[in-house]
Parts: C-alpha cells; sequence; structure tokens
C-alpha cells in the first residue's frame, strides 16, 4: 500500500502483421479471427474485450460474495471492501495529485503479480492482480536511476518542482487523514460517542427464575439511569456499586425513557457471590452514547483525531523500539507468551487479524465498526510516512533533501544507489513483520473484544 512503481517493466511489446504481412506476431489480446477472403473480418476491439472481461470479473465477485454469505462470512467480507476501497482511495490520491501535476501515470492497479483485468483509458491502465496486498499506482520517472523517453523527461516525477513532489508524497496518507475524519464526524453526529454521565440499560436479565426487579420497576432497554438512592451517575461501574450495596432495600432511580425523564424505585435482589449478599436488578449496562450537532461534530471529530493520531504515535514508538522488537520475537519463540498477547491485545496485527477484528466489531454494532476503521486508517497513514524508501515517506525525505541542496538554476538529484542499501533492509523487515504477524493472527488470534 502506498508503494510507488518504476517505470522499468514496460507491457511487452508486440508487432501487428502489416498490409504486407509483416512477421505475423500477435498478441493474444488481439483476438483476432481469421477467415476466407472476400468474407468479413469480425475483430473483437478493445472496448468489446473490456465489456466481456467486466462481466467476467463481476461473475467472479458475485461468486464470492455468494460463498461469504453461505458461509456466514458477510460481516468479513463487508470490511473486506472497506480495506480494498481504503486502499485504493489511498492511491487515488497519489493518482490525483500526479495528474494535477503533470506527470504521466501509466498505471493504477490493486494488487500485485499476475494481472487478473485491466483496462486502458488514455496513457493509464487500470485494473486488478492476483495478490491482494495492497495497491500501486506507476509515475513516469520516479527516481534518477530510471530510463524515461525524451519525450516523457518533462513529465516525469523527477523533473516537477519539490511542491508537486511533496504533495505526490503525502497525498496517500493524507487521503487515510480524510477517511478517519469524515468517519469520526460520522461516529460523533450519527451515531454517538460515549458521555460522562449516566449508565445505559442495553438489556434485561432476569436475576433468577421468576425474579425480574428491573422490569417490575419499569425499566426498558434504552433507558438512561441518570441517578439513584440520591446520587449523580457518572458512569454504570458507580451504578453497579450502588445497586450491590443496596440488597432488599429500595432504591430510587431518575430515568431517562425516550427522552422523558422518570423516577422509579427498584428493590435489588440479593444474590450470593464468593459468601457475600450483593445486590442485583437483572440489567446489562453499558455508558450511554451522546450525539453532536453537524458543526460541533467537525469539533469534536478533531479532537477525537488528535487523540487516535497521538495514541497511533505512542503505540508505534513502543512497536518498533528495543523492548517492543524484542517482545514480539518472544511472542513469535514462546507459545505461552503469543497466548498472552492474545488475550491483552498487546502486539501487532497484520492485515488478516486486523480484517478479523474489524469484523468482530461489525458484528457488534456500526460504531465499533467505525472506531477500527478508523484506527487502521490513521495507522497506516502514519506508517506510511516512515522516511525511508520504499514508503511513501522514504520519497518525501528525498525531496525535501534535494530542494534543501539545490541552488537557484541548478537542481540537485540524489543518487539513489546509494540507498538501496537501506531500502532492502527495510523492504525485508516489512517483509518479515507480515509473515511473521500473519503466522500469529492464525497461530494465536488476538482474542475477541467486542465479545
Amino acid at each position: 500500500m502506498g508503494v510507488f512503481r518504476r517505470v522499468g517493466d514496460q507491457e511487452d511489446a508486440v508487432s501487428k502483421p502489416d498490409a504486407e504481412g509483416g512477421d505475423g506476431r500477435t498478441s493474444p489480446s488481439d483476438k483476432a479471427i481469421s477467415v476466407e477472403a472476400g468474407d468479413a473480418m469480425p475483430v473483437t476491439s478493445d472496448e468489446q474485450v473490456s465489456r466481456i472481461s467486466i462481466i467476467e470479473l463481476a461473475a467472479a465477485v458475485a461468486l464470492v460474495v455468494a460463498a461469504a454469505i453461505y458461509l456466514h462470512g458477510g460481516y468479513l467480507l463487508l470490511v473486506v471492501a472497506a480495506i480494498v476501497l481504503m486502499v485504493m482511495i489511498h492511491e487515488l490520491g497519489h493518482f490525483i495529485t500526479a495528474k494535477l501535476s503533470g506527470m504521466k501515470v501509466t498505471e493504477y492497479f490493486f494488487g500485485f503479480g499476475p494481472r487478473l483485468w485491466s483496462v486502458k483509458r488514455g496513457e493509464t491502465t487500470y485494473g486488478i492482480k492476483l495478490l491482494p496486498l495492497g495497491g500501486y499506482v506507476k509515475i513516469v520517472g520516479m527516481t534518477s536511476l530510471e530510463e524515461v523517453p525524451v519525450e516523457d523527461e518533462s513529465r516525469a516525477y523527477r523533473s516537477k518542482s519539490f511542491h508537486s513532489r511533496f504533495a505526490v508524497g503525502v497525498a496517500g496518507s493524507a487521503m487515510h487523514g480524510v477517511m478517519a475524519f469524515i468517519m469520526l464526524w460520522v461516529l460523533v453526529v450519527f451515531i454517538g460517542v460515549p458521555g460522562n454521565q449516566g449508565a445505559q440499560v442495553s438489556s434485561l436479565v432476569p436475576v433468577s427464575k421468576g425474579v425480574d426487579p428491573a422490569q417490575s420497576a419499569g425499566i426498558r432497554p434504552g433507558d438512561v439511569i441518570l441517578s439513584a438512592g440520591g446520587h449523580k451517575v457518572v458512569n454504570f461501574v458507580q451504578l453497579a456499586n450502588i445497586i450491590e450495596s443496596n440488597a432488599g432495600h429500595s432504591v430510587k432511580l431518575l430515568v431517562n425513557q425516550s427522552g422523558v425523564d422518570r423516577t422509579l424505585s427498584v428493590t435489588p435482589a440479593a444474590v450470593d457471590v464468593k459468601g457475600k449478599e450483593e445486590g442485583r436488578i437483572g440489567v446489562l449496562l453499558t455508558t450511554p452514547l451522546v450525539k453532536s450537532g453537524v458543526l460541533q461534530g467537525v469539533v469534536g471529530a478533531g479532537q477525537d483525531f488528535g487523540r487516535v493520531v497521538s495514541l497511533s504515535v505512542s503505540a508505534m514508538a513502543h512497536i518498533f523500539s528495543v523492548h517492543g522488537i524484542a517482545a514480539y520475537f518472544h511472542d513469535l519463540a514462546s507459545s505461552r507468551a503469543a497466548a498472552k498477547a492474545a488475550r491483552t491485545g498487546n502486539r501487532p496485527e497484520s492485515i488478516y487479524g486486523a480484517a478479523i477484528t474489524a469484523a468482530q466489531a461489525a458484528r457488534a454494532g456500526i460504531g465499533d465498526l467505525l472506531i477500527v476503521l478508523i484506527s487502521i486508517n490513521i495507522f497506516v497513514g502514519l506508517i506510511n510516512l516512515f522516511p525511508m524508501l520504499p514508503l511513501d515517506g522514504g520519497h518525501v525525505v528525498i525531496a525535501v533533501y534535494e530542494r534543501i541542496r539545490s541552488r537557484k538554476g541548478r537542481p540537485y538529484r540524489a543518487d539513489i544507489r546509494k540507498l538501496l542499501p537501506a531500502t532492502y533492509v527495510v523492504l525485508s523487515l516489512l517483509v518479515v513483520l507480515f509473515v511473521t504477524s500473519f503466522y500469529l493472527d492464525i497461530t494465536h488470534p488476538v482474542v475477541n473484544p467486542f465479545s
């Protein structure tokens, strides 16, 4: 994700028969049909080929969707679709800024490896490849090592201004920031975030057979309990403590039911808990969600965005610290340590693990799903800005360095060959992290935090 591709692997050239026969070589995509002289020559056009490919692709997607629904994997399919969309919006940031800067973009693809489907529009080929491990945009002349046709040099990435190259470099991560902010705004305005007062009744659970104090008192799922026994309820833990300490005694509750405040009386039933008598009224409690107005939600989303970014930076600093790396490899070597890390969730997840966690969140509710997707967006956006190739941050740092070293009328171009050893090291570390985290997510999946 977010890896620019070089123009070094151009499509294989094919020569087509000229009027006098030529060498007779054609590509399989030409789909030319030979007929007897005098007959019409039906040749399938590129547009028709594209239309057929789209139908085949749509059929394959429909088959996958049907299989996922049949196997009860609808939530996972929804999450995978969301991640694919996030990947391509990331690449769309690079694509748009490159086009606006006058750069030549030759490919816009999801996935890597063998090509499954593609269509060419203008000078750009759009398509899907076999391995769904990310996406890429291929821009002409990303480094000084690439050979670029003379006629394309003026449109090469390396020939553009610092501002254009900087914009293209940060555009992918910026798109993750935009997606995260929009989802935060939707969460704050339409779904709500945990408030700092009251406790909400999520469901009624009878204390024992024939004993249901909450239902007898008129409490209903969705009610928000604002005070209990004359004490303002700050959170559901405080309310639970009040109920537990009043077994057999009537407790007055101020309850908000569908926007109307009502006073109810409930008598907690006495329940033996490890030899101690505690009160129970038969409810499951949660923190009530509070919604904001449209404009107020912008401020709230901005504040939450800053908090999530700060937490993500701290998490990344821990993961890639000496202690974090040592702990991670200890998890790999010890099954017991891996199981403990899975219970606490204190280790990085692969894209597979993140998808499973997001699917679990989707089952819990749209709000939990948005929270996970927001975290993924911000984390991926930040990791892509790491200042080393092949990540986007590497291109950004090179553009900044070249700007500093350039003089008026004498642009400086960094020698990418000197950076190749470090690039290979970073790439190797990314591969190791991907493979090992994928292994841990299969052998010791993180415990469902939404159960």
